[in-house]
């Protein structure tokens, strides 16, 4: 029986703490960016602004181009994907699980996905990153499909339908800007994903 996000442990006091301390180093990050311009910009910079040592920084970003990746919808989405109720079938709970985790990005952490958006797609350093991250995410996806259809991991069709669910991503991704571009963006992946799970009509 799957349990509801709501019924969940909360996290402890040293998650909550340095869930703060990440989202914080983030915040600085990226207002020096945007003042000062990507490459301009020293993680040195970073730690004076936050009032942290650089090795504070990097224990929490490994590298300067991770302030811009990180974020934490993966943790939401799999939260989301794993409450599905169990007769949705993989892709109807992946589609379930993407509305939830954009969902919660209202107000002041709409902004901040706004304006990592907007450096993703204007630093190339940032790009190539974004591809390495998405590496991570095809296995994560993968992993998430073989659990819920209970097939392995490595079976071709479980493999095929991560790298179509990536594939609309990245599409819809290249496709969407300007302000509305979140909701373009969620709207173009969940169409995506219903072609997948409906068959597509072309």
């Amino acid at each position: 029986m799957n349990t509801a996000i709501d019924d969940r442990p909360r996290p402890g006091l040293r998650e909550r703490k340095k869930a703060k301390t990440r989202s914080l180093l983030q915040e600085h990050a990226l207002r020096l960016f945007r003042e000062h311009g990507y490459a301009e910009t020293t993680v040195e910079q970073i730690a004076e602004a936050a009032e942290v040592s650089p090795t504070t920084v990097y224990r929490y970003f490994p590298t300067k181009a991770d302030l811009v990746i990180y974020d934490d919808l993966d943790e939401r989405m799999i939260e989301a994907f794993r409450s599905q109720p169990p007769e949705l079938n993989a892709i109807g709970a992946l589609r379930a699980a993407f509305r939830t985790g954009f969902a919660a990005a209202v107000g002041e952490e709409l902004v901040i996905q706004r304006e990592r958006e907007r450096l993703m797609r204007s630093e190339p350093e940032l790009r190539a990153a974004m591809l390495d991250e998405l590496t991570r995410t095809v296995q994560e996806i993968t992993g998430l499909i073989a659990e819920r259809s209970g097939r392995a991991p490595n079976d071709d069709m479980v493999v095929a339908l991560a790298g179509a669910v990536i594939g609309i991503a990245i599409a819809a991704w290249l496709g969407s800007s300007g302000e509305d571009w979140a909701n373009r963006f969620v709207q173009r992946v969940d169409l995506g994903m219903a072609a997948l799970e409906f068959g597509f009509r072309l």
